[in-house]
């Protein structure tokens, strides 16, 4: 029986045929160096891979994956911060013109948060996604206040997270300074995995489909 990576050994190897052949001059390109102009955060779930739903080719995106597609808040101490270091080499080294964040339907680390199912547990055991997905608990209580704990409160979270990472992009100086200068847009995505359709935010601060 093949092991999930002799799986993924054998698409590698139709990647080296196909995908790598067939495009032998972009990656000689990019070889060289990277320059895409958009940044995606995304939510680590297997069903949401920003490439595959934008329909891009190597290059052109730098994704940041976490769960529920989560930002912090700007935070300048000692600790070691993923997301705040890849954001800060997309928008001051790689000077990208726009960050999209992209929350998703049926989002278990959204879930978590509304049911605050790992609270109190300890690091290793659940306590590192309790602390990571406490970003939303401010949300959370409005979102509770306003459509209680069943299904129509679990979406309504999601696009908060998307809101929520939003606002905290904006507290991180470099990022705040590019964007008043309007050399840098912020933007809001949501993917409905069930129907496959992704709803945009607008001006208004609603989710349109696109």
């Amino acid at each position: 029986m093949m092991s999930a990576f002799d799986d993924l050994m054998a698409g590698y190897r139709r990647f080296r045929k196909a995908g790598w052949a067939g495009q032998r001059s972009r990656w000689a390109e990019l070889s060289q160096g990277q320059a895409p102009r958009v940044m995606v955060i995304a939510c680590s779930d297997s069903r949401v891979d920003p490439a595959q739903i934008f329909d891009v080719s190597p290059g052109e995106i730098f994704v940041v994956r976490n769960v529920a597609n989560l930002v912090p808040p700007f935070e300048p101490d000692t600790a070691r911060h993923g997301v705040s270091a890849a954001l800060e080499f997309a928008v001051t080294q790689l000077e990208v013109a726009e960050i999209v964040v992209m929350g998703h339907g049926a989002c278990g680390g959204v879930a978590a948060a509304l049911t605050r199912r790992f609270e109190g547990a300890a690091p290793g055991a659940g306590g590192f996604i309790a602390h990571w997905i406490d970003l939303l608990d401010d949300a959370r209580d409005r979102v509770i206040a306003a459509h209680g704990t069943g299904p129509e409160a679990v979406r309504a979270l999601e696009l908060e997270a998307v809101r929520v990472s939003l606002a905290n992009l904006r507290t991180f100086p470099p990022i705040a300074a590019r964007e008043a200068a309007g050399k840098l847009t912020l933007r809001g995505a949501y993917f409905a995995i069930a129907d496959g359709m992704l709803h945009v935010l607008g001006a208004d601060g609603q989710f349109v489909a696109g």
